[in-house]
């Protein structure tokens, strides 16, 4: 009987056991730009599972919650001592313990902001040229000062001690700002806190531009990420720098048309809904005594920080 399989299908390769190697997958930055759209998909979901959860925060009420936030803000902007805004610092800590939140995450980024955004913006004002103070850690000795249309710049360039205050004073107002903040969003579903700030009088159109943006920033990064999957599942080999540039230039102006005709599409179905450009609450729990009790504590509190 005459065999009807093909050849190649009989012979038997040899071929070696594969090893495990150290092996390094290089990403182009496409593709570490498309993890970055992923992770702002990744952190707008963690935020609706973390503000589930139970916790110290999570059970108070939402209006409490925003003008503890508001008031803090205020606090922390019109200090200009190290000792409140460490005890601020200690009292946002220990809200993060008493509402139940990871640690390691929430002052992972927090701590990465902080160092960017205040630790190294706030650097050069400890330099010696900025701040007169004594010089602790000299950096660059000059032949002789220099004076140059009425600014003095001394012979020996270096870190002052009042200089080290003012930087150490504005990387805790960031930090402390930055950790209020996220920890007022992980506790609270964003409606919620849009609610709220509509109960507080805050105008109709700041609210509506803050919704919109918020949702159709995850929609459009879900766009680019599936744009990007649809891509690669038509490509067998690695794309060359200029057909990747090129790629990227023509996937923004198909963002930025499509953002165009999403908002235009999105205008037209709130006004043929009856949208008249206002937020309307149709009902509001009343608050609590529990939350009127940690209310009044936490604005006791953020006197006693405005008075130290």
């Amino acid at each position: 009987m005459k065999n009807d399989i093909p050849p190649f299908l009989l012979n038997t390769l040899s071929s070696s056991p594969l090893k495990k190697g150290g092996g390094k997958t290089n990403l182009s930055y496409i593709d570490r730009g498309i993890e970055g759209f992923a992770g702002v998909l990744k952190e707008g979901y963690t935020q609706w599972e973390l503000a589930s959860k139970e916790g110290f925060l999570h059970e108070l009420d939402t209006r409490i919650k925003v003008v503890f936030w508001l008031f803090f803000i205020v606090i922390i902007s019109l200090k200009k001592e190290l000792l409140p805004e460490l005890g601020i610092f200690i009292t946002v800590f220990t809200l993060v313990l008493l509402s139940r939140i990871n640690l390691v995450k929430f002052y992972k980024k927090i701590f990465l902001l902080g160092f960017f955004f205040g630790f190294l913006i706030a650097l050069p004002s400890a330099l010696n040229v900025i701040i007169h103070g004594k010089v602790l850690f000299p950096i660059i000795t000059l032949s002789k000062p220099y004076d140059f249309w009425g600014y003095h710049i001394p012979e020996v360039i270096g870190f002052t001690g009042e200089g080290f205050s003012v930087v150490a004073m504005l990387t805790l107002r960031v930090l402390n700002s930055l950790s209020i903040s996220f920890l007022i969003l992980y506790t609270t579903p964003f409606p919620e806190i849009i609610k709220a700030l509509k109960v507080l009088k805050v105008p109709d159109t700041f609210l509506i531009i803050i919704s919109l943006a918020y949702k159709y920033i995850f929609i459009f990064a879900r766009i680019v990420a599936d744009m990007h999957l649809a891509k690669k599942s038509r490509l067998v080999s690695a794309v060359k720098s200029a057909e990747a540039r090129n790629w990227v230039a023509g996937r923004m102006a198909f963002i930025f048309r499509k953002t165009q005709l999403k908002c235009d599409d999105v205008f037209k179905a709130m006004v043929g809904r009856g949208f008249s450009g206002e937020i309307k609450l149709y009902q509001y729990q009343k608050i609590m005594g529990k939350d009127w009790i940690v209310g009044f504590f936490l604005f006791t509190l953020g006197l006693l920080f405005l008075w130290v």
